[in-house]
């Protein structure tokens, strides 16, 4: 397995970007997705999260309203901090148990973790691709495309890591200010360079096994 983290800040275009390593064969953990899932309803963490939060953040199926909790939690840091302590460790959990049956694949693993740096989870990555923008680009996207005001998408802005500490931590930087057909060319050659770094890490580990 060759672990690459992906990242990148809302509306910086990193679910492309993650589908495109998906089409050059790389296997996808989508930690937004994990989450989703370990917060429905008959799962502990749901449980806890509306036991904390009230069940004002509840659609009328039952199902948490990531909108509505999304409201509450950029508006407030204190319980924004509520939720991550709430959400974070069973999603790490699950996680683990994702890559654990991904061991013995010998192509790329991309770990698509929107807040990796805020969580800390930099270390472990055999490469680390952050797909940036300007934010002005992104309050207009999460204006002109999800329908926020600009006082909530600046609230979700501030509310994630400054973009040059991802870009710290980063081994590639894929930047989408451009057009949809520029960003697909960065991916393209991004997740090429990766693959053959995956597979030249194979064929060593092969070459070094014992002849039987």
């Amino acid at each position: 397995m060759f672990l690459v983290g992906l990242t990148g800040g809302i509306a910086s275009g990193k679910s492309e970007v993650g589908e495109r390593f998906v089409m050059a064969g790389a296997e996808l953990v989508d930690a937004d997705e994990i989450a989703r899932e370990v917060t429905l309803p008959g799962e502990e963490p749901y449980r806890k999260v509306v036991e904390h939060f009230g069940t004002e953040i509840l659609d009328e199926d039952g199902f948490i309203d990531r909108a509505a909790l999304g409201g509450i939690i950029f508006a407030d840091p204190g319980r924004r901090a509520v939720l991550n302590e709430l959400t974070h460790p069973p999603v790490v959990a699950r996680i683990a148990d994702y890559l654990e049956l991904l061991t013995a694949f010998d192509g790329l693993v991309v770990l698509d973790v929107p807040l990796l740096v805020e969580a800390g989870m930099e270390d472990g990555f055999e490469a680390i691709v952050v797909v940036a923008c300007d934010p002005e680009t992104q309050v207009r996207r999460l204006v002109e495309r999800r329908g926020a005001t600009e006082a909530a998408a600046r609230a979700r802005l501030a509310a994630q890591a400054p973009l040059d500490d991802k870009i710290a931590v980063a081994t590639h930087v894929i930047w989408n200010d451009g057009t949809l057909v520029e960003l697909y060319e960065q991916a393209d050659t991004v997740a090429a360079e990766l693959a053959a770094r995956a597979r030249e890490k194979a064929e060593a580990q092969a070459a070094e096994l014992p002849d039987d």
